[in-house]
């Protein structure tokens, strides 16, 4: 005979019974945790795809050529401008390449930044008309392996970017190559 009692089996918690409230305290607290750990997740994904589509040039892809010079590759961005990494008396910036300027133009908040100082003003021709600007002197300007010293530059009041307008004071000491999406530049 076989002498076992039935198991005594008590059901606590059984789907009719409601949650206690510090319970549901809890899962609110994870879920709200959960969704703000996702949102912040994206947020830095797509802010990072979106600063690559303005500066595909982030890791400058250089090398030394043939003759033993030093170049740069540069992508062009979703707007059609190059933009690149570099460097003015060791302070990092972003470099916006203008062949249509005539120098290395920066804003106060750069130039400040640096550490430059104003020199005698200027007026200066812009898209939007004539503007005063302030002469600059870069002890040292670089774009990945391309260094050049002394190079002219102005302080402009009026413009209203962190990237700097990297003319041609700079650009006309070397050689560029533009094919299809890429621009080579060449000391």
């Amino acid at each position: 005979m076989d002498q076992r009692k039935p198991a005594n089996i008590a059901m606590r918690g059984s789907m009719t019974e409601p949650r206690p409230a510090s319970t549901r305290r809890i899962g609110n607290v994870m879920a709200a945790a959960a969704w703000i750990v996702l949102l912040t997740m994206l947020t830095f994904y797509f802010s990072d795809v979106l600063d690559r589509r303005h500066n595909p040039n982030r890791e400058l892809t250089s090398r030394i050529d043939e003759q033993g010079r030093p170049e740069v590759v540069l992508e062009r961005n979703r707007k059609g401008h190059y933009l690149t990494p570099g460097t003015i008396n060791g302070a990092s910036v972003l470099f916006l390449l203008d062949t249509g300027a005539t120098g290395v133009a920066l804003s106060e908040a750069v130039a400040e930044r640096i550490g430059l100082k104003r020199g005698r003003p200027i007026h200066t021709q812009t898209a939007n008309g004539v503007a005063i600007a302030y002469l600059t002197r870069l002890d040292r300007v670089t774009v990945g392996p391309i260094e050049q010293r002394g190079i002219t530059a102005t302080i402009s009041p009026g413009l209203d970017t962190e990237e700097v307008l990297l003319g041609m004071s700079f650009l006309k000491h070397l050689e560029l190559t533009q094919r299809g999406n890429t621009l080579t530049l060449r000391q």
